[in-house]
């Protein structure tokens, strides 16, 4: 069986856990079936991969036509295969349009969703329109949907209420724990001017409305004063989200010591080393389908302090592997809380009370490696997923 998987981002192009996850997964899948990878961007080394530019005539149109003109041009490559897998808009409508070509299954797998992510106008203008048009025509004319958690496919049939749900199957991210694993590194601490001597709070993540640095930053004023806050934060969706989160961090720095901010993409040792290196990680998202980064810091043993939303309390065990902040969310599609203050203050009382009880952080940082050894397996993960494209096929 050949399965092309379409995805925008592949290795070295990854800047988020859709790309992380379409990685290793079709390392996985190698070992069981004949795969094919369909990408967009620069080209790509290996066999079996193939990347897509922008055609010339759309470079200069809005982005989102630029994205449906990769994917047409995907949908021709597919020409052969037995199954197609599409994944985030970004690819949908590739995996659509072979389906409808080449009369082949296509399989989607929904590691968020337009209708829950209205911010994303900011920075697509219009075209948050024709991703919103695209994953809608897609989802519901997919023959299988995968959804990252049960919270996941819980908003995939209320976004999409046409959708039978027979066919809305629920296969986790995975975690790859020889990769991620306990390598704390006072040098790489040092080299990023963070003192390895005093705790670390750290955030990891895209500089977007979903992750909710906003709100980290608001918590952090309350935060002990001998923690330091590491962001390590790159690709901001719009200049207003940049311009807003950078004005926060300086007013953070007049007041408080101990807040370093990486702003480029870390090697992914360097990455494994610095969440070792954490006292704390959080992640303050107001939506997050799975939050495959708590996962690579629970497997780096660092205890978790994260929103308790979308599917987060299926990775994080509140009160074992970390501590999940509750969040009353407006019923509006932006997860914005409705108290702002009274979240930020939360985040800010879950993160000092493991700051000032080591022992229980540590503790939730071996619980936290242990479940992700035990049930994320990128193994597992894919068998699952190659099932499903048998029975698609029997």
């Amino acid at each position: 069986m050949r399965v092309d998987l379409l995805t925008r981002e592949y290795p070295p192009e990854v800047y988020g856990g859709a790309g992380v996850h379409v990685e290793y997964l079709a390392r996985e899948l190698r070992r069981l079936t004949d795969v094919r990878v369909r990408c967009f961007g620069a080209p790509r080394d290996g066999d079996g991969v193939s990347a897509y530019r922008v055609p010339g005539g759309l470079e200069g149109a809005n982005s989102a036509l630029g994205v449906l003109g990769v994917d047409l041009e995907i949908a021709a490559g597919c020409e052969g295969a037995d199954v197609v897998h599409s994944h985030t808009w970004y690819a949908n409508l590739a995996g659509h349009v072979a389906k409808l070509l080449h009369g082949v299954p296509h399989v989607m797998t929904t590691h968020s969703l337009e209708p829950l992510r209205p911010w994303k106008a900011e920075q697509l203008g219009g075209g948050y329109q024709l991703s919103s048009w695209v994953e809608r025509t897609a989802v519901e004319a997919a023959d299988a949907v995968i959804a990252v958690s049960a919270g996941m496919r819980a908003d995939v049939l209320r976004c999409y209420p046409d959708v039978d749900p027979g066919k809305v199957h629920v296969i986790h991210n995975g975690i790859d724990t020889d990769e991620y694993a306990p390598r704390p590194s006072p040098d790489l601490m040092a080299r990023h001017g963070i003192d390895p001597d005093r705790p670390v709070v750290l955030f990891v993540g895209r500089i977007t409305r979903q992750k909710g640095m906003p709100h980290l930053l608001h918590a952090a004023r309350d935060f002990d004063p001998d923690a330091q806050l590491v962001l390590c934060a790159s690709a901001p969706d719009t200049p207003q989200i940049a311009e807003e989160v950078s004005e926060l961090v300086a007013g953070l720095r007049r007041d408080r010591s101990g807040i370093h901010w990486i702003s480029q993409v870390l090697p992914r040792p360097e990455l494994v080393e610095l969440i070792s290196s954490a006292s704390v990680f959080v992640c303050p998202s107001v939506y997050e389908p799975m939050g495959i980064v708590n996962l690579e810091a629970m497997a780096c043993e660092t205890a978790v302090v994260a929103t308790a939303t979308g599917g987060i309390p299926e990775v994080v065990a509140d009160g074992e592997t970390g501590i999940l902040v509750p969040i009353d969310q407006v019923d509006d599609g932006t997860g914005t809380p409705r108290d702002p203050e009274a979240f930020a203050a939360d985040i800010a009382a879950a993160v000092n009370a493991l700051l000032r009880d080591s022992e229980r952080a540590h503790a939730m940082g071996k619980a936290g490696r242990e479940r992700a050894v035990s049930q994320f397996s990128w193994t597992e993960i894919a068998a699952r997923t190659q099932q499903l494209y048998a029975n698609l096929r029997s």
